[in-house]
Parts: C-alpha cells; sequence; structure tokens
C-alpha cells in the first residue's frame, strides 16, 4: 500500500483498462504485464510506441525485467508445486 496500491485499484484489476483508478501510465504498464505473460508476440512496434509515450527507454527496461522476474518466478511456483492453498478468514 506504501507506494499507492490502494482497495480502489485492487478491486479495479480485472477492469483496469476502463477503470478510472489507474493512470494512463499505470494502464500502459499493466497491458505490458498482460501481454508479457499471455500474448508476448501481440508486443508490437505500435505497443511500444506507446509504452514509450508514458515511459522512457531505460524505464521500459525495468518494468519489462521486473515483469519477466515475476512471471518467471510465478511459473517456477508452479512447477515445483510450491503453491500452498490460501487460508480462510
Amino acid at each position: 500500500m506504501q507506494q499507492g496500491l490502494t482497495e480502489e485499484k485492487i478491486a479495479a484489476l480485472d477492469t483496469y483498462q476502463e477503470s478510472d483508478a489507474f493512470t494512463a501510465q499505470e494502464k500502459i504498464a499493466l497491458r505490458f504485464a498482460e501481454l508479457m505473460a499471455m500474448s508476448h508476440h501481440a508486443i508490437d512496434d505500435n505497443f511500444f510506441r506507446a509504452l514509450r509515450a508514458q515511459f522512457t527507454d531505460a524505464q521500459i527496461v525495468e518494468l519489462g525485467m521486473m515483469i519477466g522476474q515475476y512471471i518467471g518466478f510465478g511459473r517456477l511456483v508452479m512447477v515445483l508445486d510450491l503453491e500452498r492453498p490460501a487460508c480462510t478468514l
């Protein structure tokens, strides 16, 4: 929560593209993460133009590296069957 992740943003993640809870920069970063995880071949020159409208090249590299790390960690957790059932509240 310290980095600006509010309850409103958490609740709006499924509809982030239409949500007013996210800035244009946050929306394109979320789209980048979504495409990297699910459809990386769809990341084309037009998408990079949209990214560059919001981020510097250095920021795009940093964002891409972080996205890649999280995707990799998630896949490793699944491959090693490390996922534990969530506790009930």
